[in-house]
């Protein structure tokens, strides 16, 4: 059995991802599991999604902790404290990051000990699809990794699109793409080492009164310690030639990230911007651009 695990942001697939991998193994006679795990469900988000693949009928249940593989579709996860993608990665395990750095660079910065793969398919999405949405390409990506053939993702992606989507033209623009990037990877040797344990004990649960088994958050302002603007895919990037210090920014934005600096042109406080790009569609001179995040701190301007 192999075992598959998806670390993404609320808004870019994951559990989409996750049902084309099962669907494409199943629809190459496989037994297989997928499903989502959510947290705080608001887009950036961090997320998981996780699927089973096997040859013999799968008696596990749950979340999967010891992965074969797992897909990483947003770089800035690796040093996210709460989605810790790598935790459990099986010894000789394979990793896919989304991100144009190559798979040597990765592995040095974060002392990373396992198969890694790396390939922007941020860029190719935006590229092909003219969108940061990467499900199909992650999707591909697993499927390449697992050794599942290219006609079931193919029947796999419009399948499970064909449940969201009813434009044709997009379900074969993500047809596209998906073979693209699945093309693009070489086949990968899985060498997982796992040990099995028979015969697991029992293990009895006892009953409590929901006073004891149920925590109890008495602490007062503590999202101040979440650091939300990880969850970014884009940030705001004014072009202060263009601003003429209207205000609708600052008044539009939700979480009350903009406000002025000495000059008293807005400026967003990047710890706590989630990147919803409000400010940028009420911005009346259109004054204000999405730059894509990056690991590195830099970013690269979208278009208008």
């Amino acid at each position: 059995m192999l075992k598959l695990r998806f670390h993404g942001r609320g808004g870019q697939g994951a559990k989409v991802a996750s049902r084309i991998t099962g669907t494409a193994a199943f629809l190459e006679g496989c037994h297989v599991q997928d499903f989502p795990l959510y947290g705080a469900e608001r887009r950036g988000a961090p997320i998981s999604a996780f699927t089973r693949i096997s040859r013999e009928v799968i008696m596990e249940r749950g979340v999967i902790p010891n992965p074969d593989i797992t897909i990483v579709m947003d770089q800035t996860l690796l040093s996210d404290p709460q989605a810790e993608p790598l935790a459990g990665l099986k010894k000789n395990g394979v990793v896919f990051i989304n991100t144009p750095d190559s798979p040597a660079q990765v592995k040095d910065e974060c002392n990373i000990d396992a198969q890694v793969i790396t390939l922007d398919i941020t860029k190719i999405g935006l590229d092909m699809l003219e969108s940061p949405i990467i499900s199909t390409l992650a999707g591909a990506v697993a499927s390449r990794i697992v050794g599942i053939g290219e006609d079931s993702l193919k029947n796999a992606v419009e399948k499970e699109l064909s449940r969201i989507i009813t434009d044709q033209k997009s379900i074969a623009k993500n047809i596209e793409a998906a073979l693209y990037c699945f093309r693009t990877l070489e086949p990968v040797k899985i060498r997982t080492i796992q040990t099995v344990q028979r015969q697991d004990a029992v293990i009895t649960m006892p009953f409590e009164p929901a006073k004891i088994s149920s925590p109890a958050i008495n602490a007062t302002g503590s999202s101040l310690l979440k650091q939300t603007g990880n969850w970014r895919l884009f940030k705001p990037f004014w072009d202060y030639d263009v601003c003429t210090k209207c205000m609708i920014c600052v008044s539009r934005c939700p979480e009350g990230c903009i406000s002025l600096n000495e000059q008293g042109f807005p400026v967003a406080d990047y710890e706590y911007c989630k990147g919803c790009m409000i400010c940028a569609e009420e911005c009346p001179k259109k004054g204000i651009k999405a730059v894509r995040e990056s690991v590195s701190g830099s970013g690269e301007v979208m278009g208008t």
